[in-house]
């Protein structure tokens, strides 16, 4: 085996708007500092270091960085490891997964692969197409009208406002009637329903902070009470908020992804109810 099989690459990026990505290899991608919005087949998640994401090699995504961003990847040849079971998968990373990235990081691309190595790039495989299997729900569909897709944006930055559907409706112009056709029509979610969505996504992110306390989420998210609060995000992720979190790790505290000793980070953009 040689690094063209297999090879894990690393680097800072700024913040830049939206653009196709597309790999001739299989790619799985991690944000070990900031996140990022990964968008394919009418989805869209957003990625914070709680989790990463395996792209098939060859189909197109589109990336958007919101925010700076250090970012950990190993490029596998079709060869070398199975098809991924979607273009894009999106799972909750964990703790061995981690672990075996920490200990893959230094190889280079022009490097020959030892047993040893070797064996960690195929442990990686295994662990990481068995969690591509089970995707997070914390995905938005992608609307389809421009007024949906501000209704949503609007939604996203007043979590904790109580902002009432009739309020939303006249801020993007639409009748309360022809905006809940809209929600259902396009993402098949009432407005309730992607209201819940919305604030589940965030706290998830929050969590995977690590800086603030469940308490405080609870409320930057619209909840008024820490049962209810709970209640929702173990409905939602199967987790307590305090399970959720211990599973999160938190990497930017490791001492063994000090940002010098990032290798090349190569990236090839494809032509460009109610």
């Amino acid at each position: 085996m040689s690094a063209a099989d297999a090879y894990l690459v690393a680097r800072d990026f700024a913040p830049e708007p939206e653009r196709v990505f597309e790999m001739p290899f299989h790619y799985l991608l991690y944000a070990e500092q900031g996140a990022m919005t990964l968008e394919a087949e009418g989805k869209r998640w957003t990625l914070p270091p709680a989790r990463a994401a395996l792209i098939a090699a060859g189909e197109p995504v589109r990336i958007t960085l919101s925010q700076r961003v250090r970012a950990c990847s190993v490029l596998f040849a079709p060869g070398f490891a199975p098809q991924p079971p979607a273009i894009l998968s999106v799972f909750e990373m964990t703790p061995l997964a981690r672990e075996l990235l920490f200990a893959l990081r230094g190889i280079v691309e022009d490097n020959l692969i030892d047993p040893y190595t070797e064996a960690l790039f195929r442990a990686l495989i295994a662990v990481v197409w068995r969690m591509s299997e089970h995707p997070t729900l914390a995905m938005m569909p992608v609307p389809r009208t421009e007024s949906l897709r501000r209704a949503l944006e609007i939604m996203q930055t007043r979590l904790d406002t109580g902002l009432g559907f009739d309020e939303l409706a006249a801020e993007v112009a639409m009748s309360p009637r022809s905006l809940a056709r809209r929600f259902m029509g396009e993402i098949g979610m009432t407005w309730r329903e992607a209201q819940r969505r919305l604030r589940m996504i965030r706290a998830i992110e929050m969590m995977a902070e690590g800086e603030h306390r469940v308490a405080d989420i609870a409320l930057s998210v619209g909840y008024s009470s820490l049962s209810a609060f709970n209640a929702a995000f173990r409905n939602f992720t199967g987790q307590t908020p305090i399970e959720f979190r211990a599973g999160c790790g938190q990497p930017d505290n490791d001492p063994r992804m000090n940002p010098h000793r990032l290798t090349e980070f190569f990236i090839r953009p494809a032509g460009d109810d109610r």
